[in-house]
């Protein structure tokens, strides 16, 4: 299938479930929807997107509309998050089928007026929910000094050296400690019950399933990669955490001065792309495994280069931060 401009939409839980952009359009057996919602077969914990653009959906993704009527921005993204209460606790062994979706009688609430859905109110609702938003992003901005998008010379080098800086190959135990994190199994915690983060293997919110409190014996610390052992998810957590399962992986950077928030962001990048294709839910990764791993790191005498993982990401986050400022300022303009 060629590149296209055409979402994929897939069962990824991020990204809006997107997997990329092909040119599906005169594939007879490619579904194309506009205008929709998706579910898929892990419902909640899959993902819930609303899509005003035409795409096409894989066969593990379900599509809701709704009969006669248009969603927008508002009513479609409100709809989806009311979806979500209901749609849950469903995984591999008890995937959320279409037979299921139409005929379990799930029920959605949502704000009614004369026994009709309450579209106006969703629509001043999200307003003024997306206008609260707006505000908070703007004084976060201005709170943490990070109005100011102006690129240091180390930082336009490391943008502009990406195409020719060398990539080696180095042996994951050589830059990690590797240690096999907690097991809280889900039956046995309080979802809400504290303000510890509970990591499962899922890919949105960071893997932070939910916040509680429990036994401290149990805490993995922070500032580390944290790998989703049967999915393969890696992220970067900063804070102490609790984690699902014991075959969830933590990555520790055998190098203190390096243990920094955006080089081990671009780790975690890096370990995904390295290895993403060598594990999947059949065939996990373990500690054992990942100890006789390389991964493909930028280097500099033959050593890691954290100096450009460090500029080159805190390029990006200005370069996203002035994007946000444009968006913001382009918002207040056709609010006025």
């Amino acid at each position: 299938m060629n590149k296209g401009y055409i979402p994929r939409i897939s069962a990824k839980s991020d990204n809006n479930g997107i997997i990329g952009h092909f040119d599906t359009e005169n594939l007879e057996v490619a579904r194309h929807f506009e205008n929709f919602i998706t579910v898929n077969f892990f419902g909640t914990d899959g993902g819930i997107f609303y899509h005003p653009y035409k795409a096409s959906v894989e066969m593990k993704v379900h599509t809701l509309k709704i009969p006669k009527i248009n969603l927008d921005n508002y009513s479609g993204n409100f709809i989806s998050c009311a979806l979500k209460p209901t749609l849950k606790g469903f995984n591999y062994g008890s995937q959320l089928s279409s037979s299921k979706l139409k005929s379990l009688n799930f029920k959605i609430n949502l704000p009614q007026k004369d026994n009709q859905i309450n579209f106006d109110f969703i629509d001043k609702f999200m307003a003024n929910v997306e206008n609260e938003r707006l505000t908070k992003i703007k004084e976060y901005l201005v709170k943490n000094n990070l109005n100011d998008t102006t690129l240091t010379s180390d930082e336009k080098n490391a943008l502009d050296s990406l195409n020719s800086i060398d990539f080696k190959s180095f042996k994951v135990i050589d830059i990690f400690d590797i240690k096999n994190a907690g097991n809280i199994l889900s039956k046995s915690i309080v979802e809400n019950s504290g303000k510890i983060p509970y990591l499962c293997a899922g890919s949105s919110n960071n893997s932070v399933s939910t916040y509680i409190s429990y036994d401290s014996n149990y805490l993995d610390m922070g500032n580390c990669i944290f790998i989703g052992g049967k999915t393969f998810v890696v992220t970067y957590q900063k804070e102490n955490f609790f984690s699902n399962d014991s075959h969830n992986l933590t990555l520790r950077l055998k190098t203190d001065e390096q243990k920094n928030k955006l080089c081990q962001l671009f780790l975690a990048t890096c370990i995904k792309s390295s290895l993403g294709h060598k594990y999947s839910w059949g065939d996990s990764i373990s500690s054992t495994k990942i100890k006789k791993n390389s991964i493909f790191l930028p280097a500099k005498n033959n050593q890691p280069d954290y100096d450009f993982m460090k500029n080159f990401l805190s390029a990006i986050d200005k370069l996203t931060v002035k994007k946000l400022i444009v968006y913001l300022e382009r918002k207040s303009g056709s609010d006025s």
